[in-house]
């Protein structure tokens, strides 16, 4: 599998019942949880590869529009 370039996306998550739920700041449409902290980066990590070798399709972005 390729590798991808080094990147440091923001993610924010929250605790619910003793779990961790998070999501990629630039993809809060794809969520994942873990036990840990730690478990959690490593869940945004695998989705984070998923969205970027586009083994997940129709992925919805947003942009900045200057005006």
């Amino acid at each position: 599998m390729a590798r991808l370039r080094e990147a440091a996306p923001k993610f924010i998550y929250y605790e619910d019942g003793g779990l961790l739920v998070g999501w990629l700041e630039e993809y809060p449409d794809y969520r994942t949880q873990g036990k840990t902290l730690e478990e959690l980066k490593e869940n945004l990590k695998d989705i984070y590869e998923d969205i970027n070798t586009e083994k997940i399709p129709h992925i919805r972005k947003y942009g900045e529009l200057l005006i």
